[in-house]
């Protein structure tokens, strides 16, 4: 008969991942809060997960888009769930996916403009956001606004 205790080493893998996860749940949180405060935008809206995203996409597009990315995102998920034998569903949630990921790329565009910043920067926030975030938060950037929005 085996034990199904978890040994000492499993023990520290789990709590290593969860203080890994927590650390870096914290910096997020404090990165986007400093990025909302450079927008004109409450710091204490990165504490809210839907509030979190609906927001940054309001500082820099249109937070009708981050819904509709959320729920091209879910409705991908549960055709993959529910229908994991179906080809022609797992073709419309790849589809769903592929814009999903199309609309999440635009944003990172367009939040490098609403910090005055161009295409590369934009091309690091698709790639590499954590870092290219930390540096929006706490870098020299500042928010020129929102690049949708028409200035008169």
């Amino acid at each position: 008969m085996t034990s199904v205790m978890p040994t000492s080493l499993e023990i520290s893998m789990l709590v290593t991942y969860l203080v890994t996860l927590l650390v870096c749940l914290a910096i997020t949180i404090v990165t986007r809060w400093k990025i909302f405060t450079k927008a004109g935008e409450a710091g204490w809206k990165s504490i809210i997960p839907f509030l979190s995203g609906h927001t940054n996409y309001k500082i820099c597009w249109k937070p009708l888009f981050y819904w509709i990315s959320f729920v091209l995102g879910f409705v991908a998920s549960l055709l993959m769930q529910f229908y994991p034998d179906n080809t022609a569903l797992l073709v419309v949630s790849l589809i769903l996916l592929i814009a999903g990921t199309v609309l999440g790329i635009i944003q990172c565009v367009k939040l490098s403009k609403a910090f005055g910043h161009g295409g590369g920067y934009a091309v690091g926030l698709i790639f590499l956001a954590p870092i290219f975030m930390l540096i929006l938060a706490f870098g020299k950037s500042q928010y020129v606004g929102n690049p949708t929005k028409k200035v008169q």
